[in-house]
């Protein structure tokens, strides 16, 4: 059991860092090139190159060449489900603070 843990803890730390949510969003329902990620990004190829790295090397993303292209994709729908759920809790909670700030201004 303890090595799920591990496990599970390796996997969330890909999700501590904004660039790679960004990616994964991304990624959401299709693949995409290295190119296509640096153009809807705006980040330099070494900085989206790391991320990836650093996701394939969890499980998050799997990659394939066609012709001189590098294209990523998710190794697993679920991810989606997960990262999406978070982002439904984080959403409710700034929406559960606004509401408090507002009553508070009044």
């Amino acid at each position: 059991m303890k090595e799920l843990y591990e496990i599970h803890a390796e996997m969330c730390k890909v999700f501590s860092n904004s660039t790679r949510l960004e990616i994964l969003n991304l990624l959401r329902d299709k693949e995409l090139s290295v190119t296509e990620l640096i153009e809807k990004t705006k980040l330099g190829q070494t900085n989206i190159s790391q991320h990836l790295s650093i996701m394939k090397s969890k499980g998050i993303v799997t990659s394939s060449r066609k012709g001189k292209n590098i294209y990523y994709r998710l190794t697993n729908p679920k991810i989606i489900k997960a990262f999406d759920i978070i982002r439904e809790v984080l959403s409710e909670r700034l929406e559960k603070n606004r509401s408090i700030l507002a009553k508070v201004k009044t």
